[in-house]
């Protein structure tokens, strides 16, 4: 949906921020794509935080590397994040909730100051948020990884947690791309 133009593309990460993009989506002018999850989800949003289409939103704050998420793989990160706080590193988790347009000063901001930048999305590799961050931050001296769907067809499963773990889309896959980018 990305690589349609004039497309606005929104991945609630629970079901407050989903309610915010659908207001938002009303009130904007041209096409707007929300990629929801059929499932319950944990909330990892407030009710409180503001949501503006192109902004993404820290969820929590961090020193050693950058986690850029969307969708459910939010709150994956946020467990990463409270594994590897008993080992002493730090992660800044950055909810990407619009795809489409991404504010790219926004995001160089966010990545400044780290070690590493990690992508998380339960999307293909391919045109997702792992591209529009490489992108972004093209030329600068940050190691990146992404967790994602690797080029490949998708499979059925008897729930989403076995799709996730199928395609490694876990809190432990992201625990193990912040370490390599942390060498």
């Amino acid at each position: 949906m990305r690589a349609l133009p004039n497309m606005t593309v929104l991945s609630p990460a629970d079901g407050i921020e989903t309610r915010k993009m659908v207001r938002a989506a009303v009130e904007h002018d041209g096409p707007v794509y929300i990629r929801i999850l059929r499932n319950d989800v944990p909330d990892v949003s407030n009710e409180s935080q503001e949501f503006k289409i192109g902004k993404p939103s820290v969820i929590r704050e961090g020193m050693d590397v950058t986690v850029f998420a969307h969708g459910y793989m939010v709150y994956k990160a946020l467990k990463a994040a409270e594994t590897l706080e008993k080992q002493g590193i730090s992660l800044r988790i950055v909810n990407v909730s619009t795809l489409k347009p991404i504010d790219e000063e926004i995001i160089k901001e966010l990545a400044g100051g780290v070690k590493g930048i990690v992508t998380v999305e339960e999307h293909t590799i391919i045109g997702g948020l792992a591209s529009a961050v490489a992108f972004i931050l093209r030329g600068q001296d940050l190691p990146i990884e992404a967790i994602a769907i690797q080029d490949c067809f998708g499979q059925s499963a008897l729930s989403y947690e076995q799709l996730l773990e199928h395609y490694g889309l876990t809190d432990a896959a992201i625990v193990k791309a912040v370490r390599k980018v942390l060498g």
